[in-house]
């Protein structure tokens, strides 16, 4: 054989062998990159982060429906809900970018057992953001979008109904609003009746994740919201549509009923919120990105107390309300305050599944050199 053509062939193959066994060192450098610069935030960027706009959307609320109100009032709530409208498109945006550049983390975050629970924070951020608009007067029925969160959805349907002009589109929106609010309400009953036997089987949460302990008071609050809401539609509603003609009266009946059953959330909420509060007061429990946990669920109850003041009317319950407004704006203030500090030093932005989801990407990178090197040697 012709010693220069051996050599031709022989070069090529170590070539060849060399390009094709640094798959792994190529990731590895990768994996460098991207603990730099804004690619570490966007792959650190997880669905928790949509537990901000929950938290904004719902002080926005409060503000806007504040017992005791006022015209500068007012205008903050405006402008929360524009910077809520802001934060939420971004993160959006973002979440976008994570996805599409990093192969992978999408399922590798839905198959993680903790994260993949955060997804829900998405539907309810939006929520906040449709109840506005309808509370500021500007919604038509192109605005009804679907919601996933079964709780918030119905609490959600009984306020678009309350704004459509068409009287048939508002009547179907209560009616699958209801049955919204018995399928999330029946199962967070269930959910939570587990979560109390772990509770008293097992020791409170681990400290990281102690402010999980509020998140009952979501499902209470928001149910009993949402039940008055889609009550005092229904009063409205329902001799319009002729609904339910052998009963007349059966808008006010589900009236008078849905305050009975929402004062009974209130009190079961009530007793969870005490619950919670001795929880975390015995132990000091570092900040992270589930502090924005106290928010939605303090706010949703507290969206349901100043409801009871409107329809009872009760001065107390009035009272009781403003003071809760006021002390989940405070809280807002404090997290979104330490939220901001430790993004700029980079601190908070650490996900999970990452970790994972590296291996993964190093696992694919030694397969493909090992099926290189194995198809060099074939070759040879």
């Amino acid at each position: 054989m012709d010693p220069s053509a051996f050599e031709s062939v022989t070069g090529s193959t170590f070539d060849s062998h060399h390009s094709l066994n640094n798959h792994a060192a190529l990731e590895h450098s990768a994996q460098c990159r991207n603990k730099k610069g804004w690619r570490r935030v966007v792959l650190n960027f997880t669905p928790s982060w949509f537990a901000v706009t929950m938290g904004t959307g719902i002080v926005s609320i409060l503000l806007h429906n504040l017992p005791y109100n006022s015209n500068w009032i007012y205008w903050i709530s405006v402008v929360i809900f524009a910077l809520n409208v802001f934060l939420f498109v971004l993160f959006t945006l973002v979440s976008l970018v994570r996805y599409a550049v990093f192969r992978g983390v999408w399922s590798c975050m839905t198959s993680h057992p903790v994260q993949s629970l955060f997804l829900g924070t998405f539907p309810m951020g939006l929520s906040t953001i449709i109840n506005m608009i309808c509370f500021l007067g500007s919604i038509t029925a192109a605005w009804l979008l679907p919601i996933v969160a079964t709780i918030v959805a119905a609490a959600s349907g009984g306020i678009v109904a309350s704004v459509l002009e068409n009287v048939q589109h508002a009547w179907w929106t209560v009616v699958f609003s209801y049955v919204m609010w018995g399928c999330g309400v029946s199962l967070a009953m269930i959910v939570l009746v587990v979560y109390f036997t772990r509770l008293t089987l097992h020791d409170l949460p681990p400290r990281e994740v102690i402010v999980s302990v509020f998140l009952p008071l979501g499902p209470f609050g928001q149910g009993a919201f949402g039940i008055m809401q889609l009550g005092k539609v229904s009063m409205d509603l329902f001799p319009k549509t002729n609904s339910i003609p052998a009963a007349p009266f059966a808008g006010q009946i589900l009236y008078t009923v849905g305050i009975m059953i929402a004062l009974l959330m209130w009190g079961a909420g009530l007793a969870w919120l005490f619950f919670a509060v001795a929880s975390i007061s015995r132990s000091k429990f570092p900040f992270n990105i589930g502090w924005w946990g106290f928010t939605f669920p303090l706010g949703v109850y507290t969206v349901a107390t100043t409801t009871l003041a409107q329809e009872l009317p009760s001065l107390f319950f009035k009272v009781l309300g403003t003071i809760f407004s006021l002390t989940v704006v405070v809280l807002w203030i404090i997290v979104a305050s330490r939220t901001i500090e430790r993004s700029w030093s980079g601190e908070i932005f650490k996900a999970p599944c990452i970790k994972t989801w590296e291996e993964e990407q190093i696992q694919k990178a030694e397969n493909k050199d090992e099926e290189a090197r194995e198809s060099t040697k074939e070759s040879v």
